[in-house]
Parts: C-alpha cells; sequence; structure tokens
C-alpha cells in the first residue's frame, strides 16, 4: 500500500501543478492514504495562505477531481482507481507555528560560554 500511496500522491501532485485554477495558489500534496480495496484515497494537501484562500483551494480540488481521477486511470495500472477526497493537512502551519515560538524564547545571540567575567591570559 506505501508503494501505491506514493504512486497515487506523485500523480496527483504532478496533475494539480499543471490545473490553470487560480483559486489553487500555492498547494503542497503533503500525503495520500489509498483504502485498502482502492475504493477512496484521502489526499492531504497544505495551502499557504488564509482560512479563506484554503477552503478556495480544497474547492477548486474537488471541482478538478474528476480530471485528476482520470489522469490515475490513464497513468497508473490499478485494478480500480480510487475516488479522491482532499483534505487540509495543518502539519505544515502547526510546524511554522512551533518553529516561531521557539524563535521567540530561544536567546539572541551566540551562547556565552565563558562562565562569566575571567582574565584569560
Amino acid at each position: 500500500m506505501r508503494r501505491v500511496n506514493r504512486s497515487v500522491r506523485a500523480v496527483v501532485a504532478q496533475g494539480i501543478g499543471e490545473l490553470k485554477d487560480p483559486r489553487i495558489g500555492i498547494l503542497t500534496v503533503t500525503g495520500v492514504s489509498v483504502s485498502p480495496d482502492l475504493h477512496d484515497a484521502r489526499v492531504y494537501v497544505s495551502v499557504f495562505g488564509n482560512p479563506r484562500r484554503q477552503r478556495a483551494a480544497l474547492d477548486a480540488l474537488d471541482s478538478a477531481r474528476g480530471v485528476l481521477q482520470l489522469r490515475l486511470a490513464r497513468e497508473l495500472s490499478l485494478k480500480r482507481t480510487p475516488r479522491l477526497a482532499f483534505e487540509y493537512d495543518p502539519t505544515v502551519e502547526h510546524g511554522v507555528r512551533m518553529t516561531k515560538l521557539i524563535d521567540e524564547l530561544a536567546p539572541e545571540g551566540p551562547a556565552d560560554d565563558t562562565g562569566g567575567d575571567r582574565d584569560v591570559e
């Protein structure tokens, strides 16, 4: 199933990159989970922008579902072409938020490991 997930992810990501819908914006396919019976595939995407832009991108992907499924059918030799469902993946957003928090808590300059004011000869 990992190989199927990787193959579906590659085909869908390439297909999304070729779509002309301006609602998609900056988008990354972060993962794919295909059901064992190949009936369904959840495509997880990270969208750069505010929640309104994220919703617009997901709506655009839902509109392009048929085109992407047709591409899957043509490029992959699967017993069945899975029905695509797109979901927002918040992990990238959480990672950026955590990085900002760490940067805020980290000291500004290089660490001073001299142990205080000592005269060095």
